[in-house]
């Protein structure tokens, strides 16, 4: 069994920024990539941001250039630096480590951007 506990979240002004961690721990072989995903109220969840365990990357338009993913393949742990951000970014944060057969999930941390 996997667990990832997420942090980072919080309330930020418009312009601010906010860096979000993913830990991965327990049974873990090989993670293969990391992520964020998240879900704005009454909005589907996207998918924002991946970071295979090479370290390459891919970002939703709407964050591309403000948002940055990093990992620590050492320690299991995924990084999403938030700069720039704007009031259309407040969500719930949902990270993902996916495995060859399987993705697991942390509980999600929020972000609120206001002012």
């Amino acid at each position: 069994q996997v667990q990832l506990v997420e942090s980072g979240g919080g309330l930020v002004q418009p312009g601010g920024s906010l860096r979000l961690s993913c830990a991965a721990s327990g049974s873990i072989f090989r993670i293969n990539a990391m992520g964020w995903y998240r879900q704005a109220p009454g909005k589907q969840r996207e998918s924002i941001a991946g970071i295979t365990s090479g370290g390459s990357t891919n970002y939703a338009d709407s964050v591309k250039g403000r948002f940055t993913i990093s990992i620590d393949n050492a320690n299991n742990t995924a990084y999403l630096q938030m700069t720039s951000l704007k009031p259309e970014d407040t969500a719930v944060y949902y990270c993902f480590a996916e495995f060859p057969l399987t993705r697991y999930w942390g509980q999600g941390t929020q972000v609120t951007v206001s002012s």
